[in-house]
């Protein structure tokens, strides 16, 4: 897979990014999560996308690609983010096989690039997947990576994505098997001032944080939602959403969800 890809976008003062997450689709065509189809919550999704943020300059699908990791619900996946016609970015959740998501995702405009170059803006995919674990890690070859890649990026703002979120989400069950090491990548992020925000998937619900000025976000999911602050799982009633992300020249970082 390339390590790095450039985007020109639309409007070199502001990069309009959609993210995408938690699809969750299956191989088989019967199967649901909690009543729910994700193959037709994604189709909608994207059907929503392509009418009304098609002017967008890229996607990123931050993790819970699919709900069983094998070949079909993968080639499943490729075939709907295909229809999106735009530049799409992948990472691994706790539900995926990082090595099949790789092998089967890179084609056409579907790709596991970890590093996405703008004009102003970086945008850096990190690997939180823990083999045998609903919990992520940044194990230490990635935080080296990460590391290594931002020495290079200091004339440009950089955005991070990854599957488990950073911080509690006030919910019990969730905060449970969030990332196991979130000091070990604040204490990195401390010699980056240019690194402006954090975004995650994993929640199934709308979280929105700041720590010492870094923007942090989990967005919901494209399937089934979470209801927030809860101790066990509750699904809520609201419907799939997706998030429209603007990162502004000056660094700065303006979110919005767009729901079904």
């Amino acid at each position: 897979m390339p390590d790095e890809i450039e985007i020109i976008a639309h409007d070199p003062d502001c990069i309009r990014l959609l993210q995408i997450t938690d699809t969750h689709i299956f191989a088989s065509e019967d199967a649901d999560f909690d009543g729910v189809d994700t193959s037709a919550s994604l189709e909608a999704v994207i059907n929503q996308i392509t009418e009304k943020d098609k002017q967008s300059d890229l996607v990123l699908v931050t993790g819970d690609l699919v709900h069983d990791p094998v070949v079909d619900a993968y080639s499943k996946l490729l075939h709907l983010l295909e229809e999106l016609n735009v530049p799409t970015f992948c990472l691994p959740g706790n539900h995926d096989d990082p090595d099949l998501m790789h092998t089967t995702l890179n084609h056409s405009n579907v790709h596991t690039s970890k590093i996405i170059s703008t004009e102003c803006w970086n945008i850096i995919l990190l690997d939180s997947f823990l083999k045998d674990s609903h919990s992520g890690r940044l194990e230490k070859q990635e935080l080296e990576f990460l590391n290594q890649s931002l020495q290079g990026m200091s004339e440009k703002h950089v955005l991070l994505a990854i599957h488990h979120p950073l911080v509690s989400i006030d919910s019990a069950w969730m905060d449970a098997m969030s990332l196991e090491n979130p000091e070990d990548l604040f204490a990195l992020l401390q010699k980056y001032a240019n690194v402006r925000g954090v975004i995650w998937g994993h929640n199934h619900q709308e979280f929105r944080a700041n720590r010492d000025g870094l923007t942090l976000y989990g967005s919901p999911s494209t399937c089934v939602q979470f209801k927030p602050n809860s101790e066990y799982y509750i699904k809520d009633p609201l419907s799939p959403a997706y998030s429209v992300l603007l990162l502004h020249k000056d660094g700065r970082i303006e979110i919005d969800i767009r729901r079904l």
